[in-house]
């Protein structure tokens, strides 16, 4: 591999211990060269803390004093890494499980000077073969933010290195300097859409976001949320798209999606009921 860059892992984890020892099991299988894992604990009250400080005693470990939420505890964490010597860093979910060699396929993008950030390809833990992101479309005029090949079985045609419109922050790699120019991610998102407001401001510099189909992980989706389809889920992410809309929709845009919503509304409410009724009838 010609590129190599000093690389930190940030795991962000709130009341996350059932969750850590998966994940931080597989990190450490890594075969990156040069790499450490950063746990950023956002006020935990199951002692998630002494947890990783005797079960992976090797891991880096900062607490923070209350949760912070995604975007503030995630910037807290990126400040820790780059003080460190961090050159590029990957802000990876608690609930997920890395394929060894996903951290060398994210770097390898940074090849290719005009790749500002990239991402990984993410399969269902509970389904390993059904992809859950293998990149993602942004369109604002029709009020479409989404995954491509959601629920879609895993082919070779899949493999394919290719661009994205945004990087999920399951697992988003990103240099520091870059990060750094960007300002973080915005503090103000009410966790949901933090990940599209970054790919936005990443591709509104000039660079392009790389989907690193060969970098595999396996996503517990939405534990931390009470599953998949999940109310809360839903508000959280209405209000995250809403604050997409006042950072960066244009006026036609809005104009358009406002036009559009009693048809966008009653399609993504028939989605959502149909998907939860699949997963009720599942278990």
């Amino acid at each position: 591999m010609s590129v190599e860059y000093s690389v930190t892992v940030i795991v962000l984890n709130w009341n996350g211990k059932d969750l850590l020892k998966d994940c931080l099991e597989s990190l450490e299988k890594v075969e990156y060269p040069n790499y450490n894992i950063l746990v950023v604990d956002n006020g935990s009250s199951d002692e998630s803390v002494s947890y990783v400080q005797t079960e992976f005693p090797e891991v880096e470990l900062l607490i923070l004093d209350q949760n912070y939420g995604y975007a503030k505890g995630n910037n807290r964490g990126f400040e820790y890494a780059k003080s460190h010597g961090a050159e590029c860093v990957v802000f990876l979910n608690n609930d997920t499980i890395v394929d060894p060699k996903f951290l060398d396929e994210l770097v390898k993008t940074f090849e290719n000077p005009a790749i500002g950030m990239s991402t990984a390809k993410i399969f269902y833990a509970d389904e390993p073969s059904k992809i859950w992101f293998n990149g993602a479309d942004i369109n604002l005029s029709i009020g479409k933010i989404e995954h491509r090949n959601i629920r879609e079985m895993n082919t070779e045609n899949l493999e394919k290195l290719e661009s994205t419109d945004y990087a999920t922050g399951c697992c988003l790699a990103i240099k520091t300097d870059i990060f750094s120019e960007m300002k973080g991610f915005d503090e103000k998102f009410p966790m949901y859409a933090e990940d599209v407001d970054l790919s936005i401001r990443v591709k509104q510099s000039g660079r392009e976001i790389a989907m690193a189909s060969k970098a595999h992980i396996w996503h517990k989706v939405s534990s931390s949320m009470g599953g998949e389809f999940s109310y809360k889920k839903l508000y959280r992410k209405f209000k995250g798209l809403l604050r997409i809309y006042i950072k960066h929709a244009t006026l036609f845009e809005w104009v358009s999606v406002i036009v559009l919503s009693p048809v966008l509304i009653a399609i993504n409410m028939l989605r959502f009921l149909t998907l939860k009724f699949h997963h009720s009838s599942s278990e």
